[in-house]
């Protein structure tokens, strides 16, 4: 498929990156960051009419985006598309590594080509795209790069052994690029959602949904809102000086 435009896109507006942004949190950064004055590029894998409506969304509330069909997890996909899509085409300000699968089973059943699966779009992804966004953000020095983890890879929780492992994997990942893009004024933070209102947990059961808002000391789950709202906080000058963090967005759950 083509990429979707919503406008003609500039070369000199901040622009932000959302990958995974057809919908639930993802849709909702993208949004947040329009808001906020970004034009928007985002990915998906599946499910172009989510994405139009993703677009169409941003464009009927003054804003400007464009969706592009992109496998975060072929690093030769996505290498090519910052050079064919991004570079010298757009003022990448910011990266969203939001794209992720779930395969949830337990350890001692779990298949291998689940628990790769999981490892390869959630931080092979992660790492081919900010692997080419600090190239570009090197150059200019500056840029934001924000990765959506989970509070089970601070955690764990059971049943989700190949998730976890991946959410994990990603403060290791976001704590080392910190260190390294610091000197060319790149900041590179993660945020952790706790239990959030998704398509995921509208299929929980109402038993295991009361258990799971038992264990949130505000009592209720969170919105992609509410997540969308820590990812703009780390793209904007108010965090300037904040790198190689982990901003829990979890209703005080804590491992």
């Amino acid at each position: 498929m083509e990429p979707y435009f919503t406008h003609v896109l500039d070369k000199t507006t901040p622009t932000a990156l959302v990958t995974g942004a057809s919908r639930g949190i993802g849709r909702a950064v993208a949004t947040t960051l329009a808001r906020d004055g970004y034009q928007i590029l985002f990915t998906y894998v599946a499910r172009p009419d989510e994405a139009k409506i993703t677009a169409d969304g941003i464009a009927e509330n003054g804003g400007r985006a464009a969706a592009f069909a992109l496998n975060v997890a072929d690093c030769a996909a996505v290498a090519e598309f910052f050079a064919g899509e991004i570079r010298d085409k757009f003022n990448l300000a910011v990266l969203v590594n939001n794209a992720g699968i779930t395969k949830d089973g337990f350890l001692v059943r779990m298949k291998v080509e689940d628990f790769d699966g999981v490892m390869n779009v959630n931080v092979r992804g992660a790492f081919c795209c900010m692997r080419e966004a600090a190239k570009i953000m090197s150059k200019k020095r500056g840029g934001r790069i924000i990765t959506i983890s989970s509070v089970v890879g601070q955690m764990g929780n059971a049943g989700q052994a190949n998730y976890a492992a991946s959410k994990a994997a990603l403060l290791g990942l976001t704590k080392s690029a910190a260190k390294e893009l610091a000197a060319r004024q790149v900041t590179v933070n993660a945020v952790a959602p706790g239990f959030i209102e998704t398509d995921m947990t509208a299929a929980l059961s109402e038993e295991v949904r009361n258990s799971y808002e038992a264990a949130i000391p505000l009592k209720r789950m969170g919105t992609a809102q509410d997540v969308a709202e820590a990812v703009a906080f780390l793209a904007s000058d108010r965090a300037a000086y904040i790198t190689g963090q982990v901003l829990a967005v979890n209703g005080g759950m804590y491992c």
